[in-house]
């Protein structure tokens, strides 16, 4: 399980325990984020960098295959994993991720952000990350005890992590150009109230094979938002889909 961007492992709060029920949930953080630390090596924040660490993490959780699932930024990680190991796959869920299927020219404003923000906390620091819209300190439809837990994990992050993320992972991480080769059974889990996400789920409707989506009314943050939806949704979709 992938947070998101400026996110950390308490983003599944409201969906671990139900998970327990019925998988073993493995959650990880992303470099700079909350616990992890922060490579000095370039080559660990490409997307196929994170792919080779999540390979060996389900080497050492000894799981032969396995169901993944990102959120948000965290699903273009977890897209790319399945795209390159689809044989490790039993099925993969996501929530809205507009960086994951970003088109070329979102791409390029991405990497024109991810230069600004990489600026932003080599000037400031920890006090830069709060400027970025997707901090947890402006979520305004959170339950104050999740978002408590998430400030909490974020004056842990590590702002050179960070600047090293902005320029490594966002401008690579669409994988919109290869949505059509993905074979490996696909859950989103859509957050309808986010308006801005609505052309990029058309793309994954006509474009993802074997897709199914579950919708639900929350927004970006959907597997917060509208937990119960979410957790029955992937109940319902890794009882179907395991061997």
């Amino acid at each position: 399980m992938v947070h998101g961007m400026l996110s950390s492992r308490n983003q599944w709060m409201r969906n671990l325990d139900t998970l327990r029920d019925f998988c073993r949930p493995v959650v990880v953080e992303l470099w700079g984020h909350a616990r992890s630390p922060s490579p000095e090596a370039l080559e660990h924040y490409l997307p196929e960098g994170y792919v080779a660490q999540f390979e060996a993490i389900r080497e050492d959780v000894g799981a032969e295959k396995w169901f993944i699932c990102g959120q948000s930024f965290g699903a273009g990680l977890t897209l790319r994993y399945a795209l390159e190991h689809p044989g490790r796959v039993l099925g993969q869920v996501f929530t809205n991720s507009r960086s994951a299927l970003a088109d070329a020219e979102t791409v390029a404003t991405y990497r024109e952000n991810a230069t600004k923000r990489a600026q932003l906390l080599i000037d400031h620091g920890r006090s830069g990350l709060e400027k970025i819209p997707v901090h947890p300190v402006h979520a305004k439809r959170m339950d104050d005890d999740v978002k408590n837990a998430l400030l909490a994990d974020a004056a842990l992050h590590d702002p050179a992590g960070f600047a090293k993320t902005f320029q490594h992972t966002s401008p690579n991480l669409s994988i919109r150009e290869r949505a059509s080769e993905i074979d490996v059974p696909t859950l989103l889990v859509v957050g309808e109230r986010e308006e801005a996400f609505k052309p990029s789920r058309q793309f994954a409707e006509a474009t993802i094979n074997n897709l199914q989506i579950a919708a639900a009314p929350g927004g970006h943050a959907v597997n917060i938002q509208s937990a119960d939806i979410f957790n029955q949704a992937v109940n319902s979709f890794i009882l179907k889909h395991s061997e």
